[in-house]
């Protein structure tokens, strides 16, 4: 079945010009309008549904805001949604806010005034929900982001992902355990942690609040909280992570100490990017599949684009664990 890409290479013009020419959306000179009308014709091109269905000041365009490019994880969704995107004939664009609610909020002001069809916000704790709740654009927000704004979102079960790497830990016969969280206030690392903490405790283990350090989902974020921990008194024998790149820190720091990771010390991250199979050793990791989360956040959005009076929706993604080898049995002295 032919796409809209197809047609534009047909004719030799952007997809964005045969969105123009087949929406009547904006001006297109009367030669390229022909060429387009000739390659639609020739290919038998059929507008899909959604795009029949958008409105007539439509650009083509998303607008797609993440808290830190640099984490691999985001980087990896974002690729999802911008395939997603582009084989349904959307360009994405792409914003950065480096986890500052006020650069984020400006990003969003940006994108409403290049008039884009829609928007995906992975948003912070401190986002303006006020300002969110008066979008007049379709909007799907992603992974941070409590429930009860009247706003699509698709998420992770955080407190699923929790849970798994308590009981695996619990299962290699780990008792002394901590846990690096995410920044103070952040609705999913409080769910990781808690859900965490409440397996330990259906199994008789406390994990004292001295065991529980923040930081900033940061590979040196983690190198520092597992400093701190692994030169306490009492030592862990196992640290969970409330992401990959923290538990990545929490290797360097152990190896550095003379810690063996496994047998010593055990570590699960968060996330299972890609760069964790890679790690010496393999790091055990609560798998998130990024690309079904950015192509189910991307689809819940153009249907949003679609159909604006439609229900909200909900959407949770259950997370896997993923044992690799920085976990193993303790081993015994």
């Amino acid at each position: 079945m032919a796409t809209i890409k197809d047609v534009a290479k047909l004719a030799g013009v952007s997809f964005t010009t045969v969105s123009h020419v087949l929406n009547d959306t904006r001006p297109v000179s009367p030669e390229a309008r022909q060429r387009v009308l000739d390659a639609v014709g020739e290919l038998a091109y059929v507008p899909s549904a959604l795009a029949r269905s958008l409105k007539s000041k439509a650009t083509g365009s998303i607008g797609l805001i993440i808290p830190n490019n640099t984490n691999p994880y985001f980087s990896e969704l974002a690729r999802g949604i911008e395939d997603f995107c582009y084989g349904a004939g959307y360009s994405v664009i792409l914003c950065n806010s480096d986890d500052d609610p006020d650069k984020q909020n400006d990003y969003l002001q940006v994108l409403l005034t290049k008039r884009c069809d829609g928007l995906i916000i992975a948003t912070l704790t401190q986002t303006d929900h006020a300002l969110l709740g008066r979008l007049k654009v379709p909007t799907v927000l992603l992974d941070r982001a409590p429930t009860q704004l009247g706003i699509d979102l698709v998420s992770t079960d955080n407190a699923l992902g929790g849970e798994l790497a308590a009981r695996h830990l619990l299962s290699l016969g780990h008792r002394r355990l901590a846990c690096i969280a995410g920044p103070a206030g952040l609705a999913l690392s409080e769910q990781r942690v808690g859900a965490f903490r409440h397996a330990l405790q259906q199994d008789g283990i406390a994990l004292p609040s001295a065991a529980v350090l923040h930081a900033d989902f940061t590979s040196g974020g983690g190198y520092r909280a597992a400093l701190q921990l692994l030169q306490a008194d009492t030592r862990p024998d196992a640290i969970f992570c409330c992401n990959d790149l923290m538990a990545i820190g929490v290797l360097r720091a152990a190896g550095e100490l003379g810690i063996a990771v496994p047998g010593t010390l055990s570590v699960v991250g968060f996330d299972d990017i890609e760069l964790a199979q890679f790690m010496h050793p393999p790091l055990t990791t609560v798998a998130q599949n990024t690309r079904q989360l950015g192509e189910l956040t991307a689809q819940c959005l153009l249907e949003r684009i679609a159909e604006p009076k439609r229900a909200i929706r909900h959407e949770t993604v259950a997370p896997q664990l993923q044992i690799r080898g920085s976990t193993a049995p303790i081993l015994k002295t």
